[in-house]
């Protein structure tokens, strides 16, 4: 492979070893010159187009054309029907591990009416409000198989410095990248996970009904009646599903070891905050994110290809990590967190196949995915929050009303009801 890229590195060289001669010799001869001029003015006018497009996509110290949209959060249809679409996202979020960012980005922008980038950060505090409550949930549960928790911690540690490293990418993307193109890349990104979901909701339901279809004819031949049962992951252990103490279902040194991971990017986008905005020492703060990130997961990646680590979820003892496996699993997990601060989605659709691939269950793949999301999308929203695109009063609007009350000196007794007039 490396041969035959330097094969064509060479004849690149040569074709442009070739061309600058020719412009040299075309340049020399005096009959040219006219072309040459002619050449020149269209090239010029080109460029002259080019300009143009890079001043409309890209002004060069401008100000902001940002201007965010915040609707008057009163009670009325557009609440009602938010908040049946939020539980609905929620709901289904948290069953698939993919946070529901695909429900609450619309219902933001169609039915509540804020603009693309508020409503990506808004989903975000939706997103970790629903993952804290399911991971909270998960946290007291079992492998559906095999005697260890429902959240298969080695694989969060591989995979959750890598998304938290993406969701900081995500969010710079989301400030430089206009409200048009965040549309757009809305849009195709749920045609795309709605027309695979689709698709692969299809293939399944062929499957299970050729399955049952054999078993109707083997319950014909053999007159006997067959109960269609799914066949189970490992027979290792029945499925359990008893809620057992989270002290004992927790891996405590992985769960440090995360935790450390959020504490440690927790702070630098504290202390980011009050460097002046792409001063050197607020670079160095951003790529100061990197080495923590890289250096948690290389630790577990190590130790998964050395064999002192082991993904367990998936009923092998041994995991067998190879090099190129580590690197595309980081991919994958920076890709999952670029999407997910980017578009305001939880990144469970690019981490859910993922962790199946690698032939952990179903419910451990959600678990371990909203698990990592739940840090994920926490720093998300703090990261927005700073930024100021997290609109807060409409959070806690009865708070800062009554905060502001307070300030002007405003009556805050009881009222007499026979003063009220209607």
């Amino acid at each position: 492979m490396g041969r035959k890229w330097h094969h064509v590195a060479a004849a690149l060289a040569v074709a442009c070893a070739a061309t600058a001669a020719a412009t040299v010799a075309a340049a020399a001869d005096r009959g040219l010159w006219s072309a040459a001029a002619a050449a020149v003015a269209e090239e010029g006018e080109e460029a002259s187009h080019l300009r143009k497009v890079a001043n409309f996509l890209w002004r060069s110290g401008g100000e902001n054309s940002y201007h965010h949209v915040w609707p008057p959060m009163e009670f009325g249809w557009q609440i009602v029907l938010g908040s049946f679409v939020g539980f609905i996202g929620a709901a289904f979020g948290s069953i698939g591990g993919v946070g529901g960012g695909g429900f609450f980005v619309p219902m933001l922008t169609l039915i509540i009416g804020f603009d693309a980038k508020s409503s990506v950060a808004i989903s975000k505090c939706m997103i970790m409000g629903a993952a804290v409550s399911t991971v909270y949930c998960n946290l007291k549960r079992k492998h559906p198989t095999l005697d260890m928790p429902v959240i298969d911690y080695d694989l969060a540690l591989l995979i959750q410095p890598m998304l938290m490293l993406g969701i900081s990418i995500g969010v710079i993307f989301n400030v430089i990248f206009p409200d048009w193109l965040v549309t757009v890349l809305l849009i195709i990104l749920f045609l795309g996970t709605s027309t695979k979901a689709f698709l692969k909701g299809i293939e399944t339901w062929k499957k299970e009904t050729i399955i049952k279809r054999e078993a109707e004819k083997r319950s014909e031949q053999t007159s006997e009646e067959l109960e269609y049962r799914p066949v189970p992951a490992s027979e290792s252990k029945p499925p359990s599903d008893e809620a057992v103490s989270i002290l004992h279902n927790v891996y405590w040194k992985e769960f440090g070891l995360l935790a450390f991971v959020w504490i440690a990017f927790l702070a630098l986008q504290v202390t980011k905050n009050y460097m002046p905005t792409c001063s050197t020492w607020y670079w160095v703060l951003n790529l100061l994110q990197i080495p923590v990130s890289v250096g948690v997961t290389m630790y577990e990646g190590l130790g998964l290809m050395q064999g002192r680590r082991v993904i367990s979820s998936n009923g092998n003892e041994q995991t067998n990590l190879k090099f190129h496996q580590l690197l595309m699993y980081c991919f994958f997990g920076i890709t999952a967190g670029i999407v997910a601060g980017l578009l305001g989605v939880g990144g469970g659709s690019i981490l859910g196949p993922m962790f199946l691939d690698l032939g952990v269950p179903p419910q451990v793949a959600s678990a371990t995915a909203t698990f990592s999301m739940m840090f994920s999308a926490s720093m998300s929203a703090v990261e927005y929050y700073f930024l100021d695109r997290f609109p807060v009063p409409y959070g806690g609007i009865g708070i800062v009303n009554w905060i502001g009350k307070i300030e002007r000196h405003e009556y805050m007794g009881f009222e007499d009801i026979c003063k009220f007039d209607a």
